[in-house]
């Protein structure tokens, strides 16, 4: 929790503009402190001036008027004009002797500073600092006005002082921090949208668009997020058009190339197999000494012509419209049963429904499961390989279902060549095809033996409307 908010930008930025706002508070409590602390000293440097007037003046009425008594000095006339809560005055001598001083009473209702801001007011601003002026008589120096104020007194006045500025920041930065995170909340909005459609492209939900925001700087995003979003939809469609094209051509060169096998080197084969029995019969009769070669020659040539089959039937596998998606994969695991001898035991679990799909869709499974099976009969080194095809249905209108989308999943308990079988170019192509029809493809090794190929393709996409072709699209709407 404490993560997420330490990396949300509104968090971050409300507490910069906090922490902005708290230093101008302290620049400006510490500006009225130090213009308090000035006032307070012209005001003692005023007191010392009025304290040495009074001063001089009552030294020449002694000197005018010779018989006069008076005692000098008399501080106590001028202390009950100015004298205020923690002011002292006196007068000091040349020597130093300090002959009268008065000094005010505590504010009583004044609080006790914190000792800390005690110390730093008086580091910082030099509080105890004494006003003198020279008390003068015919030009000479008699002593000195004194006037000073006690220092925990003014400390005691500047906490006063600066305690409504901190009452006033309590209150204004919880209430500032608020309205900023508010604003940035409100101004930063639009991420969410940017944020989900991001997600969404992440999804491959290419058709997503943003919104107009109202900022510039979103609205840059938004034009760039939109850009970015249509060229890669558009290159994405090129390249799943362009991989159904060179998919149908090497589907088009197996069947030619099959062709090609049957017709000239199936037909070749025949006619070596035909003329190794007539040279049998032949040997026979004039030379029973050939009777062996001839039947290594029928026995190669059987086995060229079993090879060839396997051959044409990956080349050219059963027609998926004739014969069915579901009786066409059942014949390639019996096939692959056969000729696994017992080494390896080849399971077929496949939906009723499977005969509902489109004949594009049901031609690129087949291959895929092609595929899957020799790579786990070759390279995993299985014993035991699952082929599991299932037709989800799922509510597409209120007390409606449809064929939404279906999953071909092969499981091996082998082991030793699972990389190869992920990295080899078989897995590449059956990529392509399931790119190709705007499906999902993902390969699995688990933590204690064997994979698992998982194919998901949705049946009433848009992409695959567009492989079957306008007629076939039509005929499915139909």
């Amino acid at each position: 929790m404490w993560k997420s908010w330490k990396s949300d930008l509104k968090y971050r930025l409300t507490l910069r503009v906090t922490a902005v706002s708290a230093f101008c508070f302290a620049v400006i409590a510490a500006y009225f402190l130090y213009d308090a602390e000035r006032s307070v000293r012209a005001r003692l440097a005023a007191i010392a001036d009025i304290a040495a007037k009074a001063l001089e003046l009552q030294q020449n009425k002694m000197d005018w008027v010779s018989n006069q008594r008076s005692e000098f000095p008399d501080l106590q006339n001028i202390s009950t004009a100015i004298m205020a809560p923690g002011l002292c005055i006196s007068y000091r001598t040349n020597d130093g002797q300090v002959l009268q001083r008065f000094c005010g009473g505590t504010q009583s209702d004044a609080a006790n500073p914190p000792r800390l801001f005690a110390v730093f007011y008086r580091e910082l601003l030099g509080t105890g600092q004494e006003a003198v002026r020279p008390v003068l008589r015919r030009g000479a120096k008699l002593g000195e006005a004194v006037a000073w104020i006690d220092p925990v007194t003014r400390a005691a006045q500047a906490w006063h002082e600066a305690g409504r500025l901190i009452a006033a920041l309590a209150v204004a930065l919880p209430l500032l921090s608020g309205l900023v995170y508010a604003a940035l909340a409100r101004a930063l909005r639009p991420t969410r949208s940017i944020r989900t459609g991001l997600a969404r492209i992440a999804a491959n939900d290419l058709s997503t668009r943003l919104p107009p925001f109202d900022l510039a700087e979103l609205s840059a995003v938004r034009d760039v997020f939109n850009q970015l979003a249509e060229s890669l939809e558009m290159a994405l469609a090129e390249r799943k058009e362009l991989t159904r094209k060179l998919i149908a051509l090497q589907d088009d060169e197996r069947r030619h190339l099959a062709r090609e096998l049957h017709d000239e080197f199936g037909q070749s084969l025949a006619a070596v197999r035909a003329l190794a029995a007539s040279a049998r019969q032949s040997a026979a009769q004039d030379c029973p000494a050939l009777l062996g070669e001839c039947d290594s020659i029928a026995r190669i040539a059987a086995g060229m012509m079993e090879t060839l089959r396997g051959a044409l039937f990956r080349l050219r596998p059963p027609d998926v419209d004739e014969l069915g998606l579901a009786a066409s994969l059942e014949g390639l695991i019996a096939g692959w049963n056969s000729r696994s001898r017992g080494h390896t035991h080849f399971e077929i679990k496949v939906s009723d429904r499977a005969e509902q799909l489109p004949a594009v869709i049901g031609a690129s499974l087949y291959r895929i499961a092609q595929e899957a099976l020799t790579n786990a009969a070759k390279h995993a080194g299985a014993t035991r390989v699952a082929l599991d095809l299932t037709v989800r249905e799922t509510e597409v209108a209120p007390g409606q279902c449809g064929v939404q989308e279906v999953e071909l999943t092969v499981a091996d308990d082998g082991g030793t060549g699972d990389q190869a079988v992920k990295t080899g170019m078989g897995f590449l192509g059956m990529r392509e095809r399931v790119a190709a029809l705007g499906g999902r493809l993902s390969f699995e090794v688990r933590q204690s033996r064997g994979a698992v190929l998982r194919v998901i393709i949705p049946v009433a996409s848009p992409q695959i409307l567009r492989v079957e072709g306008p007629q076939a699209a039509a005929e499915r709407a139909a």
